[in-house]
């Protein structure tokens, strides 16, 4: 009799996960305009679950591989957990990708990479203007940095 209710609970159990797992996911892929190889991809979240989170968003973003800049100025992102893939193909230049508030406050920073490249992730960012920049030497002074505009 034990058995046959531990067998009962369990599947039960396992039709409750698959159908906590189902639902709508949403996804759209917009690549950059002038410019820039930025491409966004926005995955929003499914029906159900407890939790909001709202829309997760990964962003391509590349140094440029002759001088001190991004293949971008600009960059767009849905609200929400944004994940910025970061390609530095200068094999004798370091770079790296961090993203600070309009009033200055530092978000986060990549690994610095030199030839390779790295992943910025970054949760619950809110509707509003950043900052991304390379925080080596005087690289952000150089001019390598741009727009992250949250919507």
């Amino acid at each position: 009799m034990k058995k046959l209710v531990s067998i009962s609970l369990l599947a039960a159990l396992a039709s409750i996960a698959l159908v906590a797992c189902g639902g709508d996911d949403d996804e759209t892929t917009t690549t950059g305009a002038a410019g820039g190889g930025a491409a966004t991809t926005t995955t929003g979240g499914g029906g159900g679950g407890g939790g909001g989170g709202g829309a997760a968003s990964t962003l391509k973003l590349a140094a440029d591989p002759s001088q001190i800049a991004y293949d971008t100025d600009s960059l767009t992102a849905k609200a929400g957990s944004v994940t910025i893939d970061f390609d530095n193909p200068n094999d004798a230049l370091p770079h790296n990708v961090c993203v600070k508030t309009e009033g200055d406050e530092d978000l986060g920073c990549s690994d610095t990479v030199t030839g390779d490249s790295t992943t910025l992730d970054l949760k619950d960012l809110k509707p509003g203007t950043y900052t991304f920049y390379c925080s080596v030497d005087a690289h952000e002074a150089a001019g390598m940095k741009g727009t992250l505009q949250v919507q």
